[in-house]
């Protein structure tokens, strides 16, 4: 295949990565794309929807111009992000002290999903809004509240919010029906 993927431990924890087109300049942010119309989407479609569901984050990433990379501006400390990792990982742990064999919300049953992770009905909309939208397969909906859930363990949430919702709704970017068009 043109693109890689490295599997690592299982199909269920892979990491894998590749260009978004066969000349890898697509929605680069200086360097137009020279590939013929249709061919993105073609290349796109060699990686199965049911793989891509296997993902629990997709993250475009574009790269970073030398201005940004020489910026003095400091961003979030190694230290601070560290500490808000133990943090969720604390209460992950203390919320799945009695269930066996899952210790994260990766790890959280469909049924554990259902019951953890409680919405609003704000919140609810926003998820059928996007299902709707984008596409989206329930395994995909579990993806994403098992994502917001944890975005909002980092932020020391008890409730998953419309943000942390959103956040994680837009980790499933190679879900969405008009990715590579």
């Amino acid at each position: 295949m043109a693109f890689c993927l490295a599997f690592l431990i299982s199909i269920r924890h892979c990491r894998w990565a590749m260009k978004l087109c066969p000349c890898g300049y697509y929605n680069h942010p200086e360097v137009a794309c020279v590939c013929m119309p249709g061919t993105v989407q073609k290349y796109l479609n060699k990686i199965s929807g049911p793989l891509l569901d296997r993902i629990d984050l997709h993250v475009e990433v574009v790269p970073v111009p030398f201005g940004e990379l020489t910026d003095k501006r400091l961003g979030e400390q190694s230290e601070a992000v560290r500490d808000r990792v133990i943090a969720a990982r604390k209460i992950q742990e203390e919320r799945f002290k009695d269930s066996k064999g899952v210790y994260c919300n990766a790890q959280m049953t469909s049924k554990m999903v259902r019951n953890i992770c409680i919405l609003s009905d704000t919140e609810l909309l926003l998820v059928k809004t996007a299902m709707d939208r984008l596409n989206l397969s329930a395994r995909a909906y579990d993806k994403i509240l098992k994502v917001s859930r944890t975005i909002a363990d980092l932020d020391n949430s008890p409730n998953i919010r419309t943000e942390h919702l959103a956040e994680a709704i837009n980790y499933r970017n190679l879900d969405r029906d008009t990715w590579g068009s």
